[in-house]
């Protein structure tokens, strides 16, 4: 387990792939419209695809859902998908950056690419979590998290539409919980909303 006190977390990161529409419909509509951390997403798409799930998941969620525009600043309270066929990254300075590189993972975008980044400009104030999948992109991402002393957590693989990518994750020894995804929501909306209180 991380650390980190519960209020002191600045972002979230989550990975997830085939199932994501339904999961992560499940997951947003669990966050309060007062969810006071940024949260980046990286979704499998088709490379053809021309638009994200963004518009489709702002009608689930309370919270803004947008696209990610390169240069942007991360706003609390977001949450920003990597667009269709681009990496999306972190900078140190906390605003998102956009990337045609090659494919990682057999994807672009990965999200070992944004996991990765984000350790360099949140981490240990960081929370990954990796959701159903079908191949094993963001075990190691997750694993840059742990190791740098943010916390990881994984979807319980029994409830997962394709558990291939929470169980890759788990199988690196680096995920902290495994949790539903209610008790993911419960654990976020926790950490998100906790520091306005606090303060």
């Amino acid at each position: 387990m991380s650390q980190m006190s519960r209020h002191e977390y600045k972002a979230v990161v989550v990975g997830v792939s085939a199932g994501g529409l339904t999961t992560l419909t499940e997951l947003f509509s669990l966050l309060p419209g007062n969810f006071s951390l940024p949260m980046l997403v990286v979704q499998h798409l088709h490379p053809e695809q021309v638009e994200s799930m963004s518009d489709t998941l702002a009608r689930s969620c309370a919270l803004t859902v947008k696209d990610a525009v390169d240069k942007e600043e991360v706003r609390p309270g977001c949450v920003y998908f990597a667009p269709p066929n681009y990496h999306l990254l972190v900078e140190r300075g906390g605003s998102l950056a956009l990337s045609m590189d090659d494919k990682v993972n057999w994807a672009r975008p990965s999200i070992d690419v944004l996991f990765e980044s984000a350790v360099y400009a949140w981490a240990p104030a960081l929370v990954g979590v990796i959701l159903t999948g079908a191949n094993n992109d963001g075990a190691q991402g997750l694993r840059q998290i742990k190791e740098h002393g943010g916390l990881t957590i994984a979807q319980d693989p029994k409830t997962a539409e394709y558990p291939e990518m929470p169980l890759a994750a788990i199988d690196t020894g680096a995920v902290d919980m495994v949790l539903t995804i209610e008790k993911i929501g419960e654990l976020l909306k926790e950490f998100g909303t906790r520091s306005t209180e606090d303060e």
